[in-house]
């Protein structure tokens, strides 16, 4: 959930908005809506951030017609409905399970807030003794309970001025920036900027990996995802969740490389901050006999490569585009945001809705019982 005091970065000449927010941690489950809509469970474990209205079904809703979305429906049914939405398997029929994310994104969506959802892999510890132990995240910001740190940026973060103006998100759109299956650097050398730094205290920032760090890391590993910035202008989503953006056509967002003309229109920079607590996995005796690093992904991935992230957008009417086009300090006022207390976002969690350990202490990763939580 968001938390409330939308924070901002305040900087002295600042022209326009740069918006920095914790997002706390919703759940930690084998749960992914945008990529595997409707499937219980989905390929491997993800912690979700961001609205608690998500259900499994929930995104299948957008891919209906407009008649199909805009026909009514009695209350009363449409509350049975939603009640009985997270019941729904697979095996179910596919009618069945669209209509369900309609009638929850119909009816429930508006009475929850909705800023953001996404959803992230989890950071797993691989220990000489074969076990596996679930890795813990560290907030940036003071009394929030782990998730995420979110920006949302006109120019670079450096940029005193964010002088530049872009385009907001509209409702129905989302992306996915990664490759899930990469396991070396040509790989991913197309992806810009998903990186790992090896914090020795908590003001460090480089250098940016795009590999698991090889050395211990005293105050943590800083996960970064920063997703591409120019649109097509026309689609809100595409089968692989990533065609309809792209990246500047020279330079980067920072440098404010033109977009191609395949993707004129500028959107904000999304960046997501991952703090990953590692320090009580800094004692070498317990790392692998090789030497090698001992993290994981919760779909296999040793590497590093395949670090990866979803982003769906949820704000309500157009109030993105208003901070984004107002002088911002602290809770952009001019704006008049609707915020919430940290101590309220810390309160914000969803009920597991696949029940597994997710947590670790097994070992042989590959077997049948582990792949249930773990890997594809």
């Amino acid at each position: 959930m968001k938390s409330s005091t939308v924070l901002i970065v305040a900087l002295a000449s600042l022209s326009t908005a740069l918006l920095r927010f914790q997002c706390s941690q919703l759940v930690v489950q084998r749960l992914d809506p945008l990529v595997d809509p409707g499937s219980i469970p989905s390929s491997h474990v993800h912690q979700i951030v961001g609205g608690v209205c998500l259900t499994h079904s929930q995104f299948w809703s957008l891919s209906l017609t407009k008649e199909t979305r805009t026909a009514s429906t009695r209350r009363w049914i449409l509350e049975k409905i939603c009640r009985e939405s997270r019941r729904v398997q697979p095996a179910h029929s596919a009618k069945i399970s669209r209509i369900i994310g309609l009638v929850c994104s119909l009816h429930l969506f508006d009475r929850c807030i909705r800023l953001l959802r996404n959803s992230l892999a989890v950071l797993y510890f691989k220990a000489r003794n074969g076990t596996y132990k679930r890795v813990p995240q560290k907030s940036q910001i003071s009394g929030a309970t782990a998730g995420i740190t979110v920006y949302y940026m006109q120019d670079a973060l450096y940029d005193t001025q964010q002088k530049s103006k872009v385009k907001s998100f509209q409702h129905g759109f989302r992306m996915f920036i990664g490759d899930v299956n990469a396991r070396s650097k040509d790989k991913v050398k197309h992806f810009r900027q998903l990186t790992y730094t090896c914090m020795d205290n908590d003001g460090t920032r480089e250098p940016e990996l795009l590999e698991f760090p090889k050395r211990t890391c005293p105050a943590g590993i800083m996960v970064n995802q920063r997703f591409p910035t120019c649109w097509d202008g026309v689609n809100l989503d595409s089968p692989n969740h990533m065609d309809h953006m792209a990246y500047p056509e020279t330079g980067t967002f920072e440098s404010q490389g033109p977009c191609p003309a395949s993707h004129p229109v500028r959107m904000p920079q999304v960046l997501f901050e991952v703090v990953w607590d590692t320090k009580a996995f800094n004692n070498k005796n317990d790392w692998p006999t090789d030497g090698s690093q001992p993290f994981v992904w919760s779909f296999g991935d040793a590497t590093g490569y395949a670090n990866h992230a979803d982003y769906v957008f949820g704000w309500k009417g157009n109030a993105l585009q208003r901070l984004m086009d107002t002088p911002c300090v602290v809770n952009c006022p001019a704006a008049n945001p609707k915020t919430q207390s940290t101590a309220a976002m810390n309160k914000c969690a969803q009920k597991a809705i696949v029940n597994e350990n997710v947590d670790g202490c097994e070992s042989n990763f590959r077997t049948p019982k582990f792949t249930l939580f773990l890997i594809t």
